[in-house]
């Protein structure tokens, strides 16, 4: 019985053997192993991004003094307009009535005035000749100033009456174009505590802006004067360039997330970019020129041997420590195998760093990747165990 264990324990490790040196066999080389990129040359920007809405600079919102029923529509959307031109007529039957009603009391009160000042020079007579007192003859003078004040009173309501007939006509106040039409042909608008919005006119859509936000962590690098560049969905393949006119003081804060309004200005003279469009703005707030460059993924390569050091390098919670900012470790291979390089860093524009080091030329080979760490089922897992 024990003869019969030794042989397939011995049958085993002939099979185990012939296994590892199997897969020895198998095994890359380091160069066909490791994935490699040189070190470069170039330029590198960094940059910080938001979403923003296209809007243009000035939007003047046309609204009523009085109200009535829309009687005439002579605009549309996106049509253009000059200032003054009439844009609508409201229904000025009431109006026109009031004004009527309006003369009467003019004409009513003009006839008073006529009989106090007829009274008061017949008065002033009968004064004179010692027939009426001196206060009849005041309240004969203070009867026609009364009637006087209801004239210039009745006057100014008719001057009122005839403003708001002319309000009746709603006028473009500036030249532009309609970019939104609230009422329709035969809708009432009534102006009792505010005034009502009835059209919406953009006055130059060649001149936009871009109202966006960004986070607080970022608002410290934008500064008045600086490019910032844009796409929107309708043109993917068409950048944009813009200007930053002003950071708004005022923050947002939504969920605790505290963010600052930055308009962006922009030239539009072929009229293409349209209010309410989507921009995705990037504002460069840091460049070097003739930089020494490695691609990110080379700072974030760690050989296994590392990863599997760093587990006696863990702390409490789990987490292996963190290289500390402005610095970053590259690997090369020498020998066959990938060894560390100190760098300083810079900046990055989230594919390339800049990088600072005696040690590193343009044209050196940096490891990117590792295929193995890359195989799901990496054979150097396999473990074999003998019963």
């Amino acid at each position: 019985m024990i003869r019969k264990w030794l042989i397939r324990l011995l049958i085993l490790a002939i099979a185990a053997t012939g296994i590892y040196f199997y897969l020895q066999s198998q095994a890359p080389t380091p160069e066909a192993r490791y994935r490699l990129q040189q070190v470069m040359r170039g330029d590198v920007a960094k940059s910080v991004s938001a979403n923003g809405t296209l809007n243009p600079v000035t939007i003047v919102s046309v609204g009523t003094q009085v109200s009535g029923r829309v009687n005439k529509l002579y605009v549309d959307f996106n049509d253009k307009v000059e200032e003054g031109q009439i844009l609508l007529e409201l229904d000025d039957s009431l109006l026109t009535a009031q004004i009527a009603q309006t003369m009467g009391n003019i004409r009513n009160i003009q006839a008073s005035v006529d009989l106090a000042a007829a009274n008061e020079i017949r008065m002033r007579s009968l004064y004179e000749q010692e027939y009426v007192s001196k206060q009849e003859l005041d309240q004969a003078v203070q009867a026609l100033k009364s009637a006087r004040a209801q004239l210039e009173s009745a006057r100014a309501q008719l001057k009122r009456d005839q403003t708001n007939l002319g309000y009746s006509i709603i006028r473009s106040p500036v030249s532009g174009v309609v970019i939104d039409r609230v009422v329709d042909l035969g809708q009432t608008v009534a102006a009792s505590f505010q005034t009502p919005e009835l059209i919406r006119i953009a006055q130059d859509l060649s001149k936009m802006q871009i109202n966006s936000s960004f986070a607080e962590a970022d608002i410290g690098s934008i500064r008045e004067g600086q490019v910032a560049k844009f796409h929107v969905d309708a043109f993917p393949n068409q950048e944009f360039q813009g200007i930053v006119k002003q950071l708004r003081l005022n923050p947002t804060v939504t969920s605790n997330v505290v963010t600052y309004d930055v308009v962006i200005s922009v030239d539009n003279p072929d009229e293409i970019l349209l209010p309410g469009m989507t921009a995705y703005v990037n504002i460069e707030i840091e460049r070097r020129n003739d930089a020494l460059l490695v691609p990110n993924s080379a700072l974030r390569f760690k050989p296994a041997e590392d990863d599997a050091a760093a587990g006696s390098a863990r702390g409490p919670n789990g987490n292996s420590r963190q290289q500390e900012p402005g610095h970053g470790k590259v690997y090369v291979l020498q020998g066959g195998k990938p060894v560390a390089i100190e760098v300083d860093t810079g900046i990055t524009d989230g594919r390339v760093t800049e990088i600072f080091s005696d040690s590193l030329q343009p044209g050196n080979k940096v490891i990117v990747g590792d295929t193995l760490q890359q195989s799901t089922g990496s054979t150097s897992s396999m473990r074999f165990r003998m019963f």
